[in-house]
């Protein structure tokens, strides 16, 4: 179920208000739950840097969703990138599965690796009085 940007700002804001001038308690710390990693290439790709591509990084890339380490994927419009939404818990685990595919052992690609957990102000809407 999605819930709409603007609706979820409301709640959240409602809620704070609702809690009137008391200092607020601060949020528990959230588990980060999956990675968000941006991968650009270094330089456009050469012609056997493409074949690379279609023979080797696509299928080891697929064989990573297959096991349920990459959630989501996607390409940046207009770039030479990819983003995955991956299901790891750790930067370090990222960073080692995508650093294993055959783009990052050739360091062709580089990743920004952006962990993402829980959004911890949900906390204040089921918080017991």
């Amino acid at each position: 179920m999605k819930i709409p940007v603007r609706s979820l700002s409301v709640c959240v804001l409602l809620a704070s208000l609702a809690c009137g001038a008391q200092t607020p308690a601060p949020l528990a710390p959230v588990p980060t739950t999956k990675i968000l990693a941006i991968g650009r290439l270094k330089a456009a790709p050469t012609a056997e840097q493409r074949k690379l591509l279609g023979s080797k990084e696509v299928p080891e890339t697929v064989k990573l969703y297959l096991a349920g380490k990459i959630d989501q994927w996607y390409s940046i419009r207009n770039d030479n990138g990819v983003v995955f939404v991956m299901n790891v818990s750790t930067v370090e685990e990222a960073h080692a599965l995508l650093e294993a595919l055959p783009l990052g052992q050739a360091k062709l690609m580089t990743f920004e690796l952006i962990p993402l957990g829980p959004l911890s102000p949900l906390a204040l809407l089921v918080r017991e009085p």
